[in-house]
């Protein structure tokens, strides 16, 4: 193995298998969809694909819902498809990374439905159980993540199980050394068949101490993960990043450290809820604010400067789209704007993450009534913030900036029906901007964000002081222009970037100043980053020198 992982100088970019691309024309992307696209992702320069679950579920959750691991549900195809699938991603160059979800279930899978059987049967402990209160009511007033109780009874037994999402996520206890077992030989039986790795989906969520109210950072996590690595991870040239909404600048270093043998990376996602409303979160709409967005990114990438690794990105399957959420998605400045957001993040330090059509600049859907939204969490909380007291038009807004649905329209490939995704009628509806912005006319356009994406993913390949340089901030006060200085072996790589629709006077600190070649722009090139310069609306340049 190189002492220099190799995921530290590869991007990634996640699929949602669903919404990628469909070749059986039933309106659903598959996995022969994703085969199908692999020299477009290989052309892009990627590293690895974080690829969305693809195992059989009911899909009460898109997935996140999962029935029995070591099958494909198959609405996305076969194992064959699977193997195929790695195979062909790894003879490009391409590693796949399984999302692994265990901090539950499925209420339809085989072990579920062998310990909701008896109270005796060997698998009941593998799951959260506790009786009724005294009114035969729920044990206690903890709430699920999805909106309403997160305890349901289980009329065969008389006991409640215990699901921080929704009722058919019954959550998978930790405690139960037989279950974590089971885990641990489902995940090397994927390791076996050749992926590269595991994206985890709310890791941190599996130390909870339900009696507690103990959810998120529990006492025994760092424990349970340990363990995993010891089990499944150590001595495999592998990648591994956990989703974890917990993770501060106090414990990411336990997650990440070099010698904690625990994970790769973390999802932190600090940077997201700094913009979300006190009072109704995500679900009340506010501006941008890129001071506080500056203060989030700088402070992590100064916090694993020197020990564990970041993870860089603005969108996946749960969030709204980039260039809608933190660019100006207008005709005038979609396509300057989405090349703004990646030259910012993909110049920092740690391991970028690109999610489906964000490579295009693909933007957020308006939908105009709540009915419309397909998103389970959408629609459970639009009757518990409206009787917060948001009104409807409040929470169709914050749903319309914020929703999961936004990130989850399909891809749009090509102009015409279907745009490219599917012959048939696609799952989620089509944002009816597809005619004007998909892959084809994009990848057409020599100066379109495909291009400047490649660009960007190829720089870090080439350039050490991408991957491994000090990270500086630069003039983090300043409300519209973003900068920061890169530092190695004497080189300085300055990127300043003007995050909004209008021109801006910037003066470049002393300690970015630099003159000698530009590496990127999204406007005309320039040669140094000296003194004061005017910056066109939303120009992010790199300047590369001693």
């Amino acid at each position: 193995m190189s002492s220099t992982p190799w995921w530290q100088s590869a991007t990634a970019y996640q699929i949602y298998p669903r919404s990628f691309c469909d070749l059986n024309g039933d309106g659903v992307g598959d996995i022969p969809g994703i085969l199908s696209k692999l020299d477009h992702l290989a052309d892009l320069g990627i590293g690895f694909i974080w690829l969305s679950p693809v195992y059989r579920s009911p899909m009460a959750d898109n997935g996140y819902d999962i029935s029995d691991y070591d099958a494909i549900a198959p609405e996305f195809g076969t194992m064959a498809d699977m193997e195929k699938l790695i195979a062909e991603a790894k003879a490009r160059g391409i590693g796949i990374v399984m999302d692994l979800v265990v901090n539950h279930t499925s209420d339809e899978h085989a072990w579920f439905q062998a310990a909701r059987s008896s109270l005796m049967d060997p698998k009941r402990d593998w799951y959260i159980w506790r009786d009724p209160d005294a009114d035969g009511g729920p044990p206690d007033d903890q709430q699920s993540l999805f909106g309403g109780p997160a305890w349901t009874l289980d009329p065969l037994s008389g006991q409640y199980y215990f699901h921080l999402f929704d009722r058919k996520q019954p959550d998978l206890n930790w405690e139960n050394p037989h279950m974590r077992a089971q885990i641990w030989a489902m995940m090397n039986r994927w390791f076996d068949r050749g992926i590269a790795g595991f994206r985890m989906d709310v890791i941190d969520l599996i130390g909870k101490d339900v009696d507690a109210e103990i959810t998120a950072d529990g006492p025994k996590l760092h424990d349970y993960i340990r363990e995993m690595h010891r089990e499944t991870l150590a001595g495999r040239d592998v990648v591994t990043v956990g989703e974890a909404w917990s993770a501060n600048l106090d414990n990411a270093l336990l997650f990440t450290g070099r010698d904690r043998g625990e994970l790769s990376m973390v999802f932190q996602f600090a940077h997201v809820t700094e913009g979300w409303d006190p009072a109704f979160g995500k679900w009340r709409a506010r501006p941008r604010d890129l001071v506080g967005l500056k203060r989030v990114f700088n402070a992590w990438q100064q916090a694993l400067a020197e020990d564990g690794w970041n993870s860089l990105f603005w969108s996946n399957h749960d969030l709204p789209r980039a260039v809608s959420k933190y660019g100006d998605d207008s005709p005038e400045w979609r396509v300057r704007s989405a090349k703004a957001l990646s030259t910012v993040l993909h110049l920092m330090k740690g391991t970028p993450y690109v999610f489906q059509g964000e490579e295009i600049g693909m933007t957020n859907m308006s939908f105009d009534q709540v009915e419309d939204f397909d998103d389970v969490e959408i629609r459970n909380n639009f009757r518990i913030q409206t009787g917060r007291g948001l009104t409807e038009a409040e929470f169709l807004a914050g749903a319309n900036a914020n929703g999961r649905d936004n990130a989850r329209t399909p891809m749009q490939w090509a102009s015409g029906p279907g745009a490219g995704f599917t012959m048939g009628t696609p799952w989620l509806p089509l944002n009816p901007n597809a005619e004007e912005i998909n892959v084809a006319l994009d990848r057409a356009n020599p100066d379109g964000v495909f291009e400047h994406y490649k660009a960007l993913i190829s720089l870090r390949n080439k350039l050490v002081i991408v991957t491994h340089g000090r990270f500086i901030p630069l003039a983090p006060e300043h409300p519209d222009v973003w900068a920061y200085a890169r530092e190695r072996d004497g080189q300085r790589l300055t990127m300043v970037a003007n995050l909004t629709s209008a021109p801006v006077a910037f003066e470049v600190p002393p300690e970015g100043a630099v003159a000698g070649s530009c590496v990127t722009s999204t406007a005309l090139p320039r040669a140094d980053l000296q003194g004061r310069i005017d910056l066109a609306p939303w120009e992010a340049v790199a300047v590369l020198g001693p």
